[in-house]
């Protein structure tokens, strides 16, 4: 059973996508700080870093899980802007419902609002579009 993951996993993991990979990490990071910064306050995340965790943790669980089975870094990822971006955005689909899955949970702060899954869902793919675009265009 463990080979046929790690068999999978070698099929749909390429290791030139590893900027690629980070790039996708940070951006999430960044979009999701940016949004509790906005709704918080810059002095409240600061002061409170376990907070700003358990809004990341979830969506990025859910990008960690989806990503790679979906193909976000299988070797088509690393040729193309055109290949590249909508691998992302179907990946971030499934990790964004997993992330809102998990904050319905009594393990996550923040529920579940239909507004914040309508932001999280297009703020996500839209930063995802633009930084793989930007990352084939800058390399």
């Amino acid at each position: 059973m463990a080979s046929a993951v790690a068999s999978f996993l070698d099929r749909r993991i390429d290791a030139r996508a590893t900027p690629i990979a980070v790039g996708d990490v940070l951006v999430i990071a960044l979009l999701l700080t940016g949004g509790t910064v906005r709704h918080n306050g810059l002095d409240f995340v600061l002061s409170n870093p376990v907070y700003l965790a358990g809004v990341l943790a979830p969506f990025l669980l859910g990008w960690v899980v989806a990503a790679p089975v979906l193909g976000a870094y299988a070797p088509g990822a690393t040729e193309t802007a055109k290949a590249a971006v909508p691998l992302a955005l179907r990946s971030w689909v499934v990790a964004d419902v997993v992330g809102l899955g998990l904050r319905a949970t009594p393990v996550f702060h923040g529920g579940v609002q239909l507004s914040f899954a309508a932001v999280t869902l297009l703020v996500g793919a839209v930063g995802l579009g633009v930084w793989r675009v930007l990352f084939f265009e800058l390399r």
